[in-house]
């Protein structure tokens, strides 16, 4: 049994006011944030104002880069080479770390995006290219699924690897994440979501989609901030985790 997890979200990805709003009560609850970098979303305003208030409130500053795809939210890969694609991921990266080194902080992580973070996932290749970003920008730690490509390529380098699960995404029984396009892929139902995170955190796995119980590892839980009632569920499972006993560390 586990008795400490993360709470990391995705943050810096809706637009305006609201959008940072929302990020903010966010990151009153969880331990460390991925901001979108402009790939599938943010600007260097959204940026600035959401590496200001994670570094307020002393959670941990990632990276969250995707597919340059930002009318489709960064959820299906664009008609792109490998070459232009590795450019465009490092660009997005190197422009979150030059506003967070302007504001005296760090980037201590990095987590694809999306279809980026699917698809590398399972593709030994693309997995290389998140990892050799990582090398290459100085980032010393890779947030992904459990053993996958991922996982594999960052630790034959060296680097940490953060498995994470979702308590808000349904699985499939082969442990892979629901696709969105089907029903149910995302869970709004709090009481869900709470069930689901303990089991994880708790006794390491997750129950299917379609029944069956699946092993699932975790060192840290996305709460993703553009789920609807995001920031409310957040906070409520955070309550729920320390209420069991369950220690929210980085």
């Amino acid at each position: 049994m586990s008795t400490r997890i993360c709470l990391n979200a995705d943050v810096g990805e809706l637009p305006g006011d609201n959008g940072r709003a929302l990020d903010r009560a966010i990151l009153d609850v969880v331990t460390r944030c991925n901001i979108a970098c402009g790939g599938h979303a943010g600007d260097d305003e959204s940026m600035a104002a959401t590496i200001h208030a994670a570094v307020a409130r002393k959670v941990l500053t990632g990276a969250h880069p995707s597919y340059p795809d930002r009318e489709g939210f960064g959820r299906a890969r664009p008609n792109i080479s490998n070459e232009a694609l590795e450019q465009s991921l490092l660009s997005q990266v190197r422009t979150l770390k030059a506003i967070a080194h302007g504001q005296g902080a760090t980037v201590a992580h990095l987590k694809p995006h999306g279809s980026l973070y699917n698809d590398a996932a399972k593709d030994e290749s693309l997995a290389e290219m998140v990892v050799s970003i990582c090398l290459r920008l100085g980032i010393p730690e890779l947030l992904g699924p459990p053993d996958s490509a991922l996982e594999l390529k960052a630790r034959n380098v060296g680097l940490v690897f953060a498995a994470e699960a979702f308590a808000d995404r349904s699985y499939e029984a082969d442990g892979h994440l629901t696709p969105r396009a089907l029903p149910g892929a995302v869970m709004t139902d709090e009481a869900k979501q709470l069930e689901q995170a303990l089991s994880i955190i708790v006794a390491g796995e997750v129950s299917a989609r379609t029944g069956e119980r699946v092993r699932l590892r975790a060192e840290t839980i996305c709460l993703h901030g553009d789920t609807p009632g995001a920031a409310g569920s957040a906070f409520a499972l955070k309550k729920a985790l320390m209420a069991r006993g369950i220690e929210i560390t980085a």
